[in-house]
């Protein structure tokens, strides 16, 4: 018989988890109760990489094989003790989001069916300032692993030739995410998408066959995207040790530049991911606060050679410097 709830102390509050015994994730069986105690159990590590910032509710009530949708705004019945922080979207509307205060707020979204979280590069309290530099390696049609893998370390030495570093981690499916941690309350979200285009441009120099900054499609060919776009103002990216809503519950995994040489993110899973944490810890505990200017240079230099801004996505309004938003092959027909 189906137990209807069962209930679950967390920083100081019990919470009531409702139909526990859910399946969620088919491959293994693993229930709604499983994915509880998975983010228990990786609490610590979790925390470092999101505490106080504003989150974007995905939720799946049948489990990663039902439907879904994204819900911008915290319900009216959520409990008074929730701290949430009103945030814009991308089209210019404000939502009352949920803010990642600790991992009674993360399991309060668990049993509404959240499986992961998309997190925004700014915390609660400096909603105006960025402090990471996310740079999101996609890959194209007829892309493996390995060649995304392969980017990775592209990324890296030109991160080492600046003096940063780049802190990697699976995404619970086929890509990379590298962030650069920023020192706080310095660079808006116009600022570090300019510094995320000046990476994603100068790895094409670099490696013009294996990695492309072509905002359009039909110009990328068998590459690896560096999708600038994911810095722009209030763009979210899919969190450090969220679940994907997949069978075999991926988890986005934080791994270390010498682990990065062999994973494989299809193992990195609900199951396996808290024993990892216990034996080797979290790759991302020590995140160091730098800067910007390195980058914010390379762009300006790109601007001064003639290059225009990159593409902005069409839900944000035209920008200052931005090219025409026309696919080159619809450009060349008009």
């Amino acid at each position: 018989m189906a137990t209807p709830s069962e209930d679950v102390e967390v920083d100081g509050r019990v919470l009531s988890i409702s139909n526990p015994d859910k399946v969620y994730f088919s491959e293994r069986g693993e229930t709604k109760l499983d994915l509880v105690r998975y983010y228990q159990a990786v609490g610590e590590p979790l925390m470092t990489a999101i505490r106080g910032r504003p989150v974007l509710l995905q939720r799946f009530p049948d489990g990663a094989g039902g439907k879904s949708w994204f819900q911008k705004r915290v319900p009216e019945s959520a409990p008074e003790w929730l701290t949430t922080t009103v945030v814009t979207t991308p089209n210019g509307t404000t939502s009352r989001a949920l803010v990642a205060a600790d991992v009674a707020h993360v399991l309060w979204a668990v049993n509404l069916g959240c499986l992961g979280f998309h997190v925004w590069p700014t915390t609660w309290d400096r909603p105006d300032f960025v402090d990471e530099l996310r740079i999101d390696l996609d890959p194209s049609p007829g892309i493996v692993f390995e060649d995304v893998r392969a980017a990775a370390f592209e990324v890296k030495s030109l991160l080492d030739d600046v003096g940063l570093v780049g802190l990697p981690k699976t995404t619970g499916n086929r890509g990379i995410h590298i962030y650069v941690p920023l020192e706080a309350g310095r660079w808006n979200a116009i600022q570090v998408r300019a510094g995320a285009v000046a990476i994603a441009r100068e790895l094409e120099r670099r490696r013009p066959e294996r990695i492309t900054a072509a905002w359009w499609k039909e110009e990328r060919g068998r590459r690896v995207f560096i999708d600038f776009n994911q810095n722009a103002p209030h763009k979210t990216v899919f969190g450090a040790w969220s679940v994907r809503a997949r069978a075999g519950a991926q988890v986005s995994t934080p791994v270390t530049w010498d682990e990065m040489a062999d994973v494989m993110p299809d193992d990195m899973t609900m199951a396996v991911v808290p024993d990892r944490v216990r034996r080797l810890g979290d790759p991302w505990a020590d995140r160091p606060a730098q800067s910007l200017a390195p980058l914010l240079a390379m762009s300006e230099r790109d601007l001064a050679s003639g290059l225009e801004d990159a593409p902005w996505p069409p839900v944000y309004p035209k920008m200052p410097g931005e090219p025409s938003r026309v696919a080159p092959s619809r450009a060349r027909k008009t």
